[in-house]
């Protein structure tokens, strides 16, 4: 089933946001780096540290030499576009790193979203109408398309250098590739994770540290396992082995125990019928 998507408006670092004012605790209170933490600006870009954090607005560079990259989307022709970041200077004039980069324009940004409890994503345009990544059989990549479906799924893996790479549902790897003319141009064909198929990938603060509190949430929410009465439940809903019931070795003893205690119990019934008997003889 297909579903279409409305884009939602972008804000991006630097403009202004009214911020609620948390009333500090008199007590205990919270230390000095989680204070540090809250106080950050919920539309600072930051990396993520797993594949649940990335959600929401998102910056997507690929390291290229001489100059990093960005994954942007030009609405006016409706094609994907990859654009040099040399331009983007620091307040010195000095050209930034590459994680320092982040986004000065909306054609820059994509949107992620994601089916609850799929490990898999959906990249969205956040300018025009809202386009979605997508990669055919060939490994052709382009962003036209309105509605969402296999095409459109890609599997995010977060490397060990913070850098990630996205599988496509033919278990292919998006990468930038050169062609005529040292062109650059995305394509979804390629077996293997290797410098081509790297980006750094930016998302906002507060969709962070959203993801980080649900984590905590589903955590302290966990119980520990019910226990079962293994006798019972094997002998009330399931038997193994021609009808014989599997029990733990706990269960064993205890039922080892009771056919003694039954036996001897038995055992002293009758000697005491015997000797009534004998007594009336």
């Amino acid at each position: 089933m297909s579903d279409k998507v409305r884009p939602s408006k972008l804000k991006f670092k630097g403009e202004k946001v009214k911020k609620k004012r948390k009333r500090e605790d008199g007590g205990e209170g919270r230390s000095t780096s989680k204070r540090k933490l809250d106080d950050k600006d919920p539309e600072t870009w930051v990396l993520p540290e797993s594949v649940n954090e990335l959600r929401g607005p998102t910056f997507i560079v690929h390291p290229s030499d001489p100059s990093p990259i960005s994954v942007n989307y030009n609405s006016t022709t409706n094609r994907l576009a990859l654009q040099s970041l040399d331009k983007d200077k620091a307040e010195d004039g000095e050209a930034l790193n590459v994680l320092e980069r982040t986004p000065t324009d909306v054609s820059q940004v994509w949107v992620i979203t994601r089916i609850a409890g799929s490990i898999t994503i959906n990249l969205r345009t956040g300018t025009g109408e809202g386009k979605f990544l997508s990669c055919d059989t060939h490994g052709l990549v382009s962003a036209d398309r309105d509605a969402r479906g296999p095409q459109e799924e890609w599997t995010p893996v977060v490397l060990p250098d913070g850098m990630v790479a996205f599988m496509n549902v033919y278990e292919k790897y998006l990468g930038v590739d050169e062609v005529a003319g040292g062109v650059l141009q995305l394509r979804g064909d390629s077996e293997e994770v290797g410098f081509a198929e790297r980006f750094w990938v930016k998302i906002q603060y507060k969709y962070k540290k959203e993801a980080n509190e649900e984590e905590k949430k589903r955590k302290d929410g966990q119980t520990a396992p019910p226990t079962i009465n293994e006798t019972s439940t094997n002998s009330i809903h399931q038997a193994w082995g021609a009808g014989r019931s599997v029990v733990s070795s706990a269960d064993k003893t205890e039922l080892k125990r009771a056919r003694k205690e039954g036996r001897l119990a038995e055992a002293m019934l009758d000697r005491r019928a015997k000797l009534k008997s004998d007594r009336f003889c």
